[in-house]
């Protein structure tokens, strides 16, 4: 797993794992192709897996960066259509890049 200050995830294959920390919490998401991603690490909202939209990031006071997830900046998803997230301020992202693309999904917490 490699540590990266911004992650643009719509450059990421699908199968990508991305683990972000923030103040609060630890999030692991897999990308699973464009904003499309699973997400797990919210007590409430996705104790385990489920589907969500990445929205991007933003440091608070300025537009959301579409697709990014930056240190110093805050995540915000979209969990299952219908609960909007924003994360405390990311403090690291690290990334791991499937093998081979035709390895399909890989498994997250």
């Amino acid at each position: 797993m490699t540590s990266a200050e911004f992650v643009n995830c719509n450059n990421l294959r699908p199968g990508a794992l991305v683990e972000v920390e923030t103040r609060n919490r630890q999030y692991h998401i897999e990308c699973l192709g464009g904003s499309s991603i699973r997400i797990s690490g919210h007590p409430q909202f996705c104790p385990t897996a489920v589907p969500a939209s990445l929205r991007g990031s933003s440091d608070g006071s300025g537009p959301l960066e579409p697709g990014l997830i930056g240190l110093g900046q805050h995540l915000s998803v979209l969990i299952e259509d219908r609960y909007p997230i924003t994360t405390s301020t990311i403090l690291s992202v690290r990334v791991e890049e499937p093998e081979e693309i035709s390895r399909g999904s890989w498994p997250i917490h």
